[in-house]
C-alpha cells in the first residue's frame, strides 16, 4: 500500500491522492441498489492527461485495479469500487476546451458536466442534444461510458451519435487518439463507438469532440390523458407511423404522476392511467401538436391539452425530469430498471409490468422515452424488510426477462454494470461474450480496468 501511494504522489499533486477511509468511502459507489461496491485503497483526483498516463503506468506496474468514475449518478454499479482499487474520479478534468460554430463541434475534457456544456455551446447558437435526467450533474464522460440517452432520442439519437473522436489512456498508460474531427471520416474499425458504452473497462476517456447541432426554435409540449396504458401506447404508435418527428414522446403511469404531484405539488391529473407527453421543435410546433392532439384523441384520449407558451412546456418537462426523484421517495430504496422494446410491444411492456408489480404485491411506477420504446419500471421498496427486498429483486429479473421476451434488450442508456451482467450473456448468448471478452483481453490484458463489470 505504502509503495502504491509513494509511486502515485511522485507524478501527483499532493492534493490529488486522497486516503482519508471517510473520504474514498464516499467515492465506493454510484446510485444503484443490490451492487456490491468494496473499499478503494486510494481516491486520485487527476487534472491532466499526464496524470492520468501517470496513474495507468502506476497501476500496471503495481498490479492494482483501477475504478474510473465520473459524478456517480449511474444507475448499474459501473462505477462501484473493488476492493483494494484505485478509484480514478475524472471530475477535475473539466474544462471545455472548444468551440467551432463552422465545424459544429466541441472538444471536452471528461468532467464537464452535460448541463454546462448544453449552456456554453448554446451561446454560440449550437446545441448538444443528449439530455440524460441527471444532466445538471452528470458528466460528459460518465455520458460516454454508459452511452446515455434522455428525453430528446426520440427525434436527437443517443450519446453515441455525437462523439466524433476520443482520447483515451490506455491500460497501460499509452494514449490512443480515435475518430475525427470532420463531419465524414471511415478510415479503419470504428474504435470510438467501440469505447462509447463500454464502461471503463477498455480504456479511460480524456478528451471528446463531439458533434452540434444548430441550436432548434423553443419546443412546445402537449400533455395527454388516457384511461390506461394501451391506449397512449397506441397514441405512440400512431405518432410514430403518421412520420412525425416529436422532440420528446415521453410517457408517465399513473403512480409516477401521483408521485410526482406529492413531491414537487405539481397539479398533474392523478386521474389518469398514464399521461404522454409530445413535444415540437419545428418553426410551426403548434400545428404539429395540433395534429398530435387529434391521434392521441383517436387512441382514446380523455383529454387533450397542449401548452399555450415556454413557461407551461417547462412546467411540464421539469415534472417528468422528476419522476424518478419523487418514486425513489415512495420508499426507501429503488430498483431503477432500464428496458428497451420495439414501439410495437410498448403496451404489452407495460401492461407485463403491472402485472409483475401485482404479483409481489409491490409499488412499481412506470416512465418511459416512450418515442424511442425506453421504459424505466422502477421498483419501489422497503430495504429493512428482507422479504419485501427479495420480491423487489425478483420483480426486477422478471421485468428484464419480460423485455427480452419482447424482442428488446436489458439497457437502453443506464449500461450494465454490476447489476446486469448475468442478464447481458443471456441476452449475448455464449458467442457475443466470448468476442466481448476478447476485445477486452486486447485492450486491457491484465484486467485491471473496471474490473468485475459487464462479464
Amino acid at each position: 500500500m505504502e509503495d502504491l501511494l509513494t509511486r502515485l504522489r511522485a507524478g501527483l499533486p499532493a492534493e490529488a491522492v486522497l486516503t482519508d477511509p471517510d473520504v474514498t468511502a464516499s467515492y465506493a459507489h454510484d446510485m444503484a441498489s443490490f451492487c456490491h461496491a468494496g473499499t478503494p485503497a486510494v481516491v486520485v483526483l487527476p487534472s491532466t492527461v499526464e496524470h492520468v498516463r501517470h496513474i495507468m503506468r502506476t497501476a500496471t506496474a503495481s498490479r492494482v485495479p483501477v475504478v474510473p468514475q465520473g459524478a456517480r449518478t449511474g444507475l448499474s454499479g459501473a462505477a462501484n469500487a473493488s476492493d483494494g482499487c484505485i478509484v480514478l474520479s475524472l471530475t477535475k478534468m473539466d474544462r471545455i476546451l472548444e468551440i467551432d460554430p463552422v465545424d459544429r463541434i466541441a472538444v471536452v475534457e471528461p468532467g464537464v458536466v452535460n448541463a454546462a456544456l448544453s449552456r456554453a455551446v448554446g451561446e454560440h447558437g449550437l446545441y448538444y442534444p443528449p439530455d440524460p435526467s441527471s444532466w445538471e450533474m452528470c458528466t460528459i464522460g460518465g455520458n460516454i461510458g454508459t452511452a446515455s440517452g434522455g428525453l430528446c432520442c426520440v427525434k436527437y439519437g443517443v450519446t453515441a451519435e455525437y462523439v466524433l473522436g476520443l482520447d483515451v489512456v490506455l491500460a497501460d498508460g499509452r494514449l490512443l487518439s480515435t475518430g475525427r474531427r470532420t463531419a465524414k471520416g471511415v478510415a479503419g474499425y470504428d474504435l470510438t463507438r467501440l469505447f462509447v458504452g463500454s464502461e471503463g473497462t477498455l480504456g479511460v476517456v480524456v478528451r471528446a469532440v463531439l458533434a452540434l447541432r444548430p441550436r432548434p426554435p423553443r419546443q412546445l409540449v402537449l400533455a395527454a390523458e388516457f384511461p390506461s396504458a394501451a391506449a397512449a401506447c397506441d397514441a405512440v404508435c400512431a405518432v410514430m407511423e403518421r412520420g412525425h418527428t416529436p422532440s420528446l414522446l415521453e410517457l408517465m403511469d399513473r403512480t409516477t404522476v401521483r408521485a410526482v404531484n406529492r413531491l414537487g405539488r405539481m397539479g398533474l391529473p392523478e386521474s389518469t392511467e398514464a399521461l404522454l407527453l409530445a413535444a415540437f421543435d419545428t418553426p410551426d410546433p403548434a400545428a404539429d401538436l395540433a395534429a398530435v392532439g387529434e391521434l392521441c384523441t383517436a387512441a382514446g384520449a380523455t383529454r387533450v391539452v397542449p401548452a399555450e407558451d415556454a413557461a407551461e412546456s417547462e412546467m411540464l418537462l421539469r415534472a417528468r425530469r422528476m419522476s424518478l426523484t419523487a418514486l425513489e421517495a415512495v420508499k426507501s430504496a429503488t430498483m431503477i430498471d432500464d428496458v428497451c422494446v420495439p414501439r410495437s410491444r410498448l403496451a404489452a411492456m407495460l401492461d407485463g409490468t403491472a402485472a409483475i408489480a401485482a404479483k409481489h404485491g409491490l409499488t412499481i411506477g412506470v416512465c418511459a422515452h416512450a418515442g424511442d420504446g425506453n421504459t424505466h419500471p422502477v421498483v419501489c421498496f422497503d430495504h429493512t424488510d428482507p422479504d419485501e427486498s427479495r420480491r423487489a429483486r425478483e420483480s426486477f429479473d422478471e421485468i428484464m426477462a419480460l423485455g427480452l421476451e419482447l424482442g428488446g434488450t436489458i439497457t437502453g442508456e443506464h449500461g450494465v454494470g454490476v447489476l446486469k451482467k448475468e442478464w447481458l450473456a443471456r441476452e449475448l448468448g455464449p458467442v457475443g461474450v466470448e468476442l466481448q471478452r476478447g476485445i477486452k483481453r486486447t485492450f486491457d490484458p491484465l484486467g485491471l480496468l473496471n474490473p468485475g463489470k459487464l462479464f
